[in-house]
């Protein structure tokens, strides 16, 4: 009987772990999964009070891993674009636009090695809001990445 019990306290727990494990972070139920050709990208912030995200901002970027010659500064033709989720009053973010690089045309010196640099498309701010993921939807090949932004601690008023 002891036996019996200890097997189903195991089982149970082992059951339990790999549910938690595999669940989602809470509200992204509502959002669908990715089309094909396309990756779904999920950014959980760090929790914060009511009153204090209104000094955050959330910049996405969305880019690839290329090589360079290390020298001209690049960029992707790509938008990060929000989109309402009908019916739910929540936004999520579709990468879209060009995959070709741009360059600038500074002359690289002969036979420079190549660079691998995180080349990026034009970036997007958004309000941060920790009770909600960010979700992300990017064609294959695409890296989201994110830097969270704050604001000073003193506000400053100009008199004309």
């Amino acid at each position: 009987m002891r036996n019996k019990l200890t097997q189903f306290l195991a089982t149970g727990l082992a059951i339990f772990s790999v549910a938690a494990i595999c669940s989602e972070p809470p509200g992204l139920q509502a959002f669908p999964e990715a089309k094909e050709g396309m990756e779904r990208t999920v950014i959980v912030l760090p929790h914060k009070e009511r009153g204090e995200e209104d000094g955050f901002k959330v910049e996405l970027i969305a880019g690839k891993t290329m090589l360079t010659d290390g020298v001209n500064l690049m960029r992707l033709g790509s938008t990060i674009t929000p989109t309402p989720l009908e019916g739910w009053g929540y936004t999520y973010y579709v990468v879209s636009g060009s995959e070709v690089a741009m360059s600038t045309l500074m002359a690289a010196p002969e036979g420079g090695e190549k660079v691998e640099q995180f080349v990026q498309g034009t970036p997007i701010l958004v309000r941060y809001n920790s009770r909600l993921p960010i979700v992300v939807y990017a064609p294959q090949g695409y890296e989201i990445r994110y830097r969270v932004w704050s604001a000073g601690e003193t506000r400053k008023a100009e008199k004309g």
